[in-house]
């Protein structure tokens, strides 16, 4: 097996190539056919993803089995005012490398988001739910949801959602690091989601693209909570001095429009290779157990 994986050097890329390199994840061994596996990880810095012919031309050469599509323009608020970049990245990059996976009979997993729905409603949206994205960042990702649709027979679009890991930056180091320095936090209490481990995800990533179970993909923590419930949260398992308080989403004043109910209904995984996802409360709590043991580079 021949496996590319583009956005190697991100939050899930890096989760990836970690569980890839011991053949294991905190949710079991993955498929042993991995350890055989010629696999290329690569960042912006090697491989162009907006640029079609770059695409075209590494893939047709590599010639690999299945791709697993990490990059992304994930800045929310920086997409407002960088449309241009966002598009290229989330929409024509998404589309050059479901052209060239095509070309090669490759499938494609991609990489998408919570940030495809309008957030309006209170049930957790289903994979068949009409995405309504209320942001430049959701609505690209959108567009490039429908490009691999356009220009691969095989593909997997898999949408996560409020995702952390052990490497790289997200909002669990942030509330430790604001909360240690500060001793005190506002945080939103007026967004709802799916707290999501990137080892969750990179689990069930690695036994999506071995199938021929092709679709669109809700993978999120199971649960949902507000932004001020998971902060208290994490607080209160780093056992950190900090003190907590809710604030509305006009109050943060943020440039971008963020769903205001986002939660995902992971009913294709139930359907086909299975739904191990953890609790979140599961989840963040050994992610804190963790991460003091963990040398992270």
């Amino acid at each position: 097996m021949k496996l590319l994986i583009t956005g190697s050097k991100g939050q899930l890329g890096t989760q990836l190539r970690k569980i890839l390199e011991a053949g294991k994840s905190e949710m079991g061994k993955i498929d042993e056919v991995y350890s055989k596996a010629e696999i290329k990880y690569v960042d912006y810095d090697e491989l162009d993803i907006t640029n079609l012919n770059e695409v075209i031309n590494y893939v047709s050469s590599f010639k690999p089995d299945a791709i697993i599509n990490c990059a992304a323009y994930t800045n929310v608020d920086k997409c407002e005012s960088d449309a241009d970049a966002a598009f290229k990245v989330n929409s024509i990059g998404s589309r050059n490398l479901a052209i060239a996976a095509e070309k090669v009979h490759a499938k494609l997993l991609h990489v998408s988001t919570d940030y495809v729905f309008n957030g309006q409603g209170n049930v957790p949206f289903k994979e068949y739910d009409l995405p309504s994205p209320v942001s430049v960042y959701g609505k690209t990702k959108l567009l490039g949801e429908q490009y691999i649709r356009e220009n691969c027979s095989k593909y997997f679009i898999v949408r996560t959602a409020w995702l952390y890991g052990y490497y790289g930056k997200n909002f669990v180091y942030t509330i430790m690091k604001v909360g240690k320095e500060k001793g005190h936090l506002d945080v939103v209490d007026d967004q709802r989601g799916n707290p999501t481990n990137a080892e969750d995800l990179a689990y069930h990533i690695l036994k999506i693209v071995l199938t021929e179970e092709y679709g669109i993909y809700h993978c999120t923590g199971t649960g949902e909570c507000s932004w001020y419930d998971f902060a208290r949260e994490i607080i209160s398992l780093s056992k950190i001095n900090c003190t907590v308080s809710p604030i509305t989403s006009g109050e943060l004043g943020r440039t971008a429009k963020r769903p205001a109910f986002s939660s995902l209904d992971n009913m294709m995984l139930r359907a086909t290779v299975g739904d191990e996802m953890r609790p979140w409360q599961e989840a963040i709590r050994q992610f804190i157990n963790n991460v003091d043991k963990l040398k992270l580079e």
